[in-house]
């Protein structure tokens, strides 16, 4: 069911603001913040009811009331996106490419037949909260205010169907950086992420619960996080945790296509497009395991790094295949640092932004 015209356009100013009485900002070291476990004051809320998506407000942020029988426990009803928010240093606020996570939120809707969202909803409410919650975006160099958007199905029913009823929420973490340090993975060759036709390329919950497995097998092992290889042979590399992966021979960057296996990150777009700008040769194809593996042999292997939002670029310091581990050198001027900088840079406001990425609150 798609929303009604009526309700399919909204202006930020059309939206209720309930606020809180006990604002947490004076308790919050913002020297200090670890990523994703500080909450703000106030999250946007909207439900799906009656066919259409319902006017959002923005309220106090707290617990959720559901019944056991809402379909999201029992059928997996549920998608989200990771975003920021920055801030300059005039107190300017600023988002980066925000339509690409409301195009994938709507992508990742339709796969698990869940209603997609008016995109004014997301856009208008989002600017709206973070106009309430301006103060709880942080000013230290490397901080930011997370945002994570999310739907879930609350329609009641044990039979397995897609439910009637659905809440669509933003809430707001103030969030130091995600990962210190490079971080040595291991390449994945029994368990699978996803698979053709699943719903690898959505950003599902369920996709995140399956990893978390075989990434404590590989933590087990010594190693922080997992290469993931394709579903069948597993000959090819696909992601790196929860981050699209980049791999650089020589001097050609490599990272894998899209497919339904695999997610269509923000950051990967973003950095493919910084490569091509900075004159560094770049290909979009299947990267087998014995490439790499080679490739590090015969010291052809330079880098290899994940991309997402939440790290911008995390670097992988080294990668164990089978019973051997290889170590990656340390470069002066990485790739990875060096399209880092740029996309950091374009985000906070510290320079020029000829992609037209970096959208003003």
């Amino acid at each position: 069911l798609k929303p009604s015209r009526f309700m399919n356009s909204i202006n930020k100013n059309d939206i209720k603001v309930f606020r809180t009485e006990n604002s947490k900002l004076d308790q919050t070291d913002f020297e200090n913040l670890a990523f994703g476990q500080v909450f703000s004051d106030h999250m946007l809320t909207c439900d799906f009811k009656d066919g259409i998506w319902q006017k959002p407000i923005i309220e106090p942020y707290g617990p959720i009331s559901l019944m056991p029988s809402a379909k999201i426990f029992h059928y997996g009803q549920s998608i989200f996106e990771g975003m920021k928010a920055y801030k300059d240093k005039d107190g300017k606020v600023f988002l980066f490419r925000p339509m690409e996570n409301v195009k994938r939120l709507n992508k990742s809707a339709k796969r698990l037949a869940i209603p997609e969202l008016p995109e004014d909803f997301f856009m208008e409410g989002l600017k709206a909260l973070l106009e309430v919650e301006k103060d709880w975006i942080p000013e230290k160099e490397g901080s930011s205010l997370y945002i994570r958007p999310f739907v879930f199905a609350t329609g009641e029913g044990f039979h397995a169907s897609p439910a009637n009823q659905y809440k669509f929420i933003i809430a707001l973490a103030p969030s130091g950086a995600y990962f210190a340090g490079k971080v040595k993975v291991l390449i994945e060759e029994k368990y699978s992420r996803s698979a053709n036709g699943g719903v690898g390329y959505a950003k599902a919950g369920g996709n995140y619960a399956g990893q978390f497995y075989p990434t404590q097998l590989a933590k087990d092992k010594g190693y922080q996080q997992v290469i993931w290889t394709d579903d069948t042979s597993h000959e090819y590399i696909e992601e790196a945790g929860a981050m699209n992966v980049f791999v650089r021979i020589k001097d050609t960057l490599l990272t894998s296509p899209t497919s339904d296996r695999i997610l269509d990150g923000v950051t990967r777009k973003s950095v493919l497009k910084i490569a091509e700008d900075e004159g560094i040769k770049t290909e979009v194809r299947k990267v087998k395991v014995s490439e790499i593996v080679e490739a590090a042999k015969n010291g052809d292997l330079k880098e290899m790094f994940g991309a997402g939002t939440a790290a911008v670029i995390s670097p992988i310091s080294g990668f164990g295949f089978r019973d051997d581990d290889f170590d990656l050198p340390e470069l002066e001027n990485s790739y990875a640092m060096r399209i880092k900088k740029r996309i950091v840079d374009i985000q906070t406001n510290k320079a020029e932004d000829p992609f037209g990425w970096r959208v003003q609150v």
